[in-house]
């Protein structure tokens, strides 16, 4: 049997697939009709197999996400500024449980230290174990922590617009930015919208232009049920299994040690209001929707 040539999608677009081959090769090709008839659609990020100058297979996805497509992320950088626009840490912490929830390695970068220092944010992740990065960009600072993370990975940088994504690529790797601003003329279409995805080497790894990333709506990238939402919650591990109650929550109930925590200051106030919060918006989510999510 034919084994194939084994790639790496790197875009989609219109039906025509630009992938590496494993030689370094650059390829434009189709993929098979059975695909959709399967219902699955390959994306940037997907290992396949070219057979007769066809993508015949998809290799076993370790993680997707749907908006935009992406898939086999290990890591994903979000970009918080400190202020223009405020840190929104509800948002940050819906996308650090998408992470968990997919095994994606979540990392903090924190930008525009020069206009206003920010020590809430080192503290209350990096006290979890999440990667902060505070971005200095007239020292360098907290740059060669981002390298290191993303060297020899796939990765994705993520942010509120106006948060400095682009000056964050654009001091790490310049020439990223000028290839994903001349795709982007030449494709005719806006910085934000979410009609492509990319990967660009990086690194030693691939790195997404991932337009559309500034709106995030939770179910957008993962659908979370209620039961399995406090999982992504690394913090809630030490005290999983300690409570009154064993299906206990950790949203009002007696006995909770995870809320004895958070009033005791061992888990942030801010984190589990956003737990909270995530989990109202889950007890709406039908167990049918996460098929395929």
């Amino acid at each position: 049997m034919d084994k194939g040539i084994k790639g790496l999608i790197l875009e989609s677009l219109g039906g025509l697939y630009t992938v590496e081959t494993e030689d370094g090769e650059i390829l434009k090709l189709k993929a098979r009709g059975l695909f959709r008839k399967d219902g699955l659609s390959p994306c940037a990020g997907d290992r396949c197999i070219i057979r007769d100058d066809v993508i015949s297979e998809i290799c076993e996805r370790k993680n997707s996400i749907i908006r935009p497509p992406l898939a086999n992320l290990d890591v994903m950088v979000f970009v918080v500024s400190t202020c223009e626009p405020s840190p929104n840490l509800t948002l940050l912490d819906k996308f650090i449980a998408v992470c968990e929830y997919k095994s994606i390695e979540p990392v903090i970068a924190v930008t525009k230290v020069d206009l206003k220092a920010n020590e809430l944010i080192p503290e209350i992740y990096g006290n979890i174990g999440i990667i902060v990065a505070v971005c200095d960009y007239e020292s360098g600072g907290g740059l060669d922590i981002i390298k290191e993370k993303i060297s020899g990975r796939i990765c994705a940088f993520t942010g509120n617009t106006g948060a400095g994504k682009s000056t964050l690529l654009n001091h790490i790797a310049p020439e990223l930015e000028i290839k994903t601003a001349e795709i982007s003329r030449k494709l005719g279409r806006g910085r934000h919208t979410t009609r492509v995805s990319r990967l660009y080497r990086l690194f030693d790894g691939y790195a997404a232009d991932t337009p559309g990333f500034s709106s995030f709506e939770t179910m957008q990238y993962a659908v979370i049920l209620k039961d399995k939402l406090k999982y992504c919650f690394r913090e809630f591990g030490e005290y999983e299994g300690k409570c009154r109650f064993a299906d206990c929550n950790h949203i009002g109930e007696k006995g909770c040690k995870v809320i004895e925590a958070v009033k005791r200051g061992e888990i942030a106030r801010s984190r589990h209001e956003s737990y909270c919060q995530m989990f109202e918006e889950a007890k709406n989510i039908k167990e049918w929707e996460i098929n395929g999510k």
